[in-house]
């Protein structure tokens, strides 16, 4: 196998467009914001669908160094400690964060999942780290395929009922192999993971409504999507139809005031990571609206 080198031009290209991950807020901006958009959520029984919303902002704002501070925060009465306080909870929020960043993959992309995985990664403790699951859950097998695809067909067909088949039928239009593509990801990566052999929940396995909050928390952030970002919305109201396992935290989450509270936070949380203005949905008649904000020097498109 022959072997490449980078030549002198092409490091220099490679160091242009900003190529390194975004820098944070500071903590003086950050943990505030944390702690009031937390308090909101206990008091609303909403933990961890503010927990997997926040991660799926930052993650999608490629703001890696908050993930690691979201992380501290919700495992230390004080994010300055050198370690976490309760071994098991720091377990499941860790599992509930990695879980969260590996269905983002769905919305924005494998290299800001690695970024942030990464930089989560770093955040955790020896004893956490040691205690998180080793063995894959989603490797495709001759005797476990077809439940992989009847999962993605029937999620598809939940998400986007009236039009699944419609819709099936134009993306599968647009790429005859893109349409399967989408089908084997939402069976094996976005929908709920089955129990495990033993009939145990598989470790940080999110709920079908938690799942339609990375959608959103994604599509939101990410900005100029607009119809997929009101498919997946449309996708967390139709949760609530969905009885089996379903806390009430879920049920909450899919009603109407669940579903705008989502969406207000997701934005509380993006004004501060992007040092904007307040937002439009606060704020109607004095800020600008999200999508015709200017983010990094840049204008986003509108939706």
């Amino acid at each position: 196998m022959s072997s490449a080198k980078l030549s002198p031009a092409i490091k220099q290209l490679l160091k242009l467009r900003n190529p390194k991950p975004l820098s944070g807020p500071s903590l003086s901006k950050l943990l505030p914001t944390f702690s009031k958009t937390y308090q909101d959520a206990r008091q609303r029984s909403a933990e961890s669908g503010w927990l997997v919303l926040t991660t799926c902002t930052l993650l999608t704002a490629n703001r890696p160094e908050s993930i690691g501070h979201l992380y501290r925060f919700v495992t230390r009465s004080d994010p300055s400690a050198a370690d976490s306080t309760m071994l098991g909870d720091s377990v499941n929020k860790a599992a509930l964060m990695r879980e969260s960043a590996l269905k983002s993959t769905i919305f924005v992309g494998v290299p800001r999942v690695i970024i942030s995985l990464t930089a989560l990664h770093e955040a955790l403790e020896d004893d956490v780290k040691s205690s998180l699951r080793k063995e894959s859950h989603r490797t495709a097998t001759p005797g476990n395929v077809e439940a992989i695809l009847h999962r993605g067909r029937g999620l598809w067909d939940e998400l986007y009922d009236p039009h699944s088949a419609k819709l099936h039928a134009k993306l599968g239009s647009l790429h005859p192999d893109f349409i399967e593509f989408i089908i084997q990801a939402y069976g094996s990566v976005l929908a709920p993971l089955p129990p495990d052999s033993t009939g145990n929940p598989v470790q940080g396995n999110l709920s079908r409504a938690l799942g339609s909050v990375v959608g959103s928390a994604c599509l939101r952030a990410e900005g100029g999507v607009g119809a997929q970002q009101t498919s997946h919305v449309f996708g967390l109201l139709k949760a609530r139809g969905v009885l089996q396992n379903q806390s009430n935290e879920d049920a909450w989450l899919s009603s109407d005031e669940g579903t705008e509270w989502v969406i207000r936070t997701i934005d509380e949380i993006l004004d501060v990571v992007e040092d904007g203005t307040p937002s439009s949905a606060d704020s109607p008649t004095t800020s600008q609206p999200r999508e015709n904000r200017e983010v990094d020097g840049r204008p986003t498109a509108k939706l």
